[in-house]
């Protein structure tokens, strides 16, 4: 897999490329060289548990399958918990209960479960005893935005603790952290160390993954890591044959790797074959840890019709009846959000309608995408740098203007609190959902565990303004999550591939919808081989396999769902992301 790896390792990159497989895959190969290795996930939406299908959790577990190897699943809704039992629990008995409720309000919010994922992250990093145990500590990461925060954030928060004086507006989530100042700079120091530390960017063959990547580079290079390693995962083959779309395929994957930004070709590199099955459980892993070859002659065979595809256009033409409204599309990263909902939203433009295409994904390329303009379409984009400046500098001018020096200074700590950002990226979004009441707002979203943070601090804001409503009932009060839990104003559109974990990752993220009141209105399959035409073997086994997960969402996930075939060629163009609503599914052959 990958030669003279240090103690720590990390995987990291755009959400959807394979980190999960690669960094089991590693670990897998670490383990039969003899070696004791400590696996942790701090991903908001991990499955390494599915992968090795073992429930793990929050607790360092042995994987009885792979000797050798422990695992562990940094939580953060059950860190968040374990951290504000901590802080209130010893107030128990002590406290007034309106007192205690007071302070488990204020440890409710999305400041706290990032604290509480990174407190956990910084303690597996820097206990000595711990790390001890095990030759090398691998890090299965979260999606490339969320990893860069959890990473920036020692930084930050030894920066914050080094220069203020304690008076931050999220004081609850950050008592203790003080204490903890130590440790923080510790783990600073072993990311940084390039012989203690690798970290493996892994991404696509694609012109976007690739670009993300070197975007990743300079950013992890910036807090000091720069021992890093470029992973290239699911490169088609050479043997294309005389199949049109393997070989277009194939020459896609070409021109993107000899397109790659030069800082990310400068840098070592292992690519990866596109394989024929599915990365889960032990014995497709150890097959692709060793690189087994492929065995592509075994096809099943395959009786879904197209009937059971429905393409894209049927859902715009539902979408469409309303002549308004909220479409927010959600779902692991890397699995196409951005190109569905740029697809949906020039489809409704060329339609007639006025139509705002938006995005609250850091890491987002929409502009790339339409790469022009298209009548009807407005394009915006919620950047949380240029949000969080914004929202300073308005609280400075409201706030500020009457305060002495001092206080003044105290405001502006108060406002370099990492919390400020979750705060000022919360308002853009309620502005934009406001303009859905008058025309349609395609929202493309971050990877899940952004989202469900974002979605989070709306249910949060939703909660303190019915508290301070009382017993009012108003008919004039309409709040955010309101707006989302309305179906008639509010479609949320769950993007996925046709593979076992995507889908899986998605029927998850459904759940935590439902549990917030939230409906899902239907489902996107995309990139399928299955509703596509090939004759080239590989590609043909891959699309059967993907007959068992498009039945799942038909069956069991969805209320509606449409199919989209993979393109030859990334859709570039209000012209051709149209044109994905009207493609005419076929029958892999």
């Amino acid at each position: 897999m990958f030669e003279n790896l240090p103690k720590f390792v990390f995987f990291t990159g755009k959400g959807g490329v394979g980190k999960t497989s690669l960094a089991c895959a590693t670990t897998l190969d670490l383990a039969h060289q003899g070696k004791k290795i400590l696996l942790v996930s701090t991903d908001p939406a991990s499955n390494v548990g599915q992968v090795f299908e073992t429930e793990i959790g929050n607790q360092i577990t042995p994987i009885t399958t792979a000797p050798g190897v422990d695992a562990i699943e940094i939580n953060p809704e059950e860190a968040a918990a374990d951290y504000r039992e901590r802080i209130v629990g010893p107030m128990r008995g002590i406290l007034p209960q309106e007192a205690l409720a007071s302070i488990e309000e204020q440890l409710s919010g999305a400041c706290t479960i990032e604290i509480a994922a990174f407190d956990e992250f910084t303690a597996l990093l820097t206990d000595n005893e711990l790390v001890g145990r095990y030759d090398h500590v691998v890090f299965d990461t979260a999606p490339t935005g969320h990893t860069i925060r959890m990473l920036k954030l020692p930084g930050a928060w030894s920066g914050f603790l080094e220069e203020g004086k304690g008076d931050a507006s999220c004081l609850g989530p950050l008592s203790g952290l003080e204490k903890q100042r130590d440790r923080y700079g510790a783990a600073v120091d072993r990311l940084s160390n390039g012989d203690a530390t690798r970290l493996v960017l892994v991404a696509r063959p694609r012109a976007s993954a690739l670009g993300e990547v070197a975007r990743t580079s300079l950013e992890l290079a910036d807090i000091g890591i720069k021992n890093q390693h470029l992973a290239i995962n699911g490169m088609m083959p050479e043997d294309a044959g005389d199949d049109p779309l393997a070989q277009a395929l194939l020459k896609r994957d070409q021109d993107a790797m000899a397109a790659m930004p030069a800082d990310v070709a400068a840098l070592p590199r292992t690519i990866f074959p596109l394989r024929s099955e599915n990365l889960v459980g032990l014995a497709a892993l150890k097959r692709f840890a060793t690189g087994s070859a492929d065995d592509v002659d075994t096809l099943q065979s395959a009786e879904n019709s197209t009937k059971d595809m429905p393409p894209l256009g049927a859902l715009v033409d539902d979408l469409e009846g309303a002549g308004k409204g909220l479409v927010m599309f959600m779902g692991k990263g890397g699995v196409g959000k951005t190109t569905m909902a740029a697809a949906v939203a020039t489809e409704l433009a060329a339609r007639g309608h006025d139509v705002l295409l938006t995005t609250t994904d850091p890491a987002a390329h929409i502009n790339e995408t339409l790469a022009g303009d298209a009548p009807g379409l407005t394009v915006s984009r919620i950047d949380p740098a240029v949000e969080t400046a914004n929202y300073r500098d308005s609280i400075m001018a409201s706030k500020g203007k009457d305060l002495d020096d001092q206080a003044r200074a105290m405001l502006e700590e108060d406002l370099r609190s990492p919390c400020t950002e979750e705060i000022a990226v919360f308002q853009a979004f309620s502005k934009v959902i406001r303009e859905s009441s008058r025309k349609f707002v395609i929202m493309d979203t971050a990877p899940t565990g952004h989202t469900l943070l974002l979605l989070d601090a709306t249910g949060s804001y939703h909660k303190d303004i019915m508290r301070h409503q009382g017993k009012s009932n108003s008919p004039r009060l309409t709040t955010p999550m309101m707006r989302l839990q309305d179906p008639e104003q509010t479609k949320i559109m769950i993007v996925t591939l046709p593979e076992t974990t995507p889908v899986l990752e998605a029927a998850h993220l459904q759940e935590d919808l439902r549990r917030a009141g939230i409906e899902p209105w239907g489902w996107i399959i995309n990139s399928s081989l299955a509703a596509a035409k090939t004759a080239q073997p590989l590609l043909c086994k891959r699309s059967r396999s993907e007959h068992e997960q498009i039945a799942k969402v038909r069956d069991v996930l969805a209320k509606r769902y449409a199919v989209v075939p993979i393109e030859a060629l990334e859709p570039i163009g209000a012209k051709n992301l149209s044109a994905l609503c009207h493609s005419q599914n076929v029958k892999a052959a």
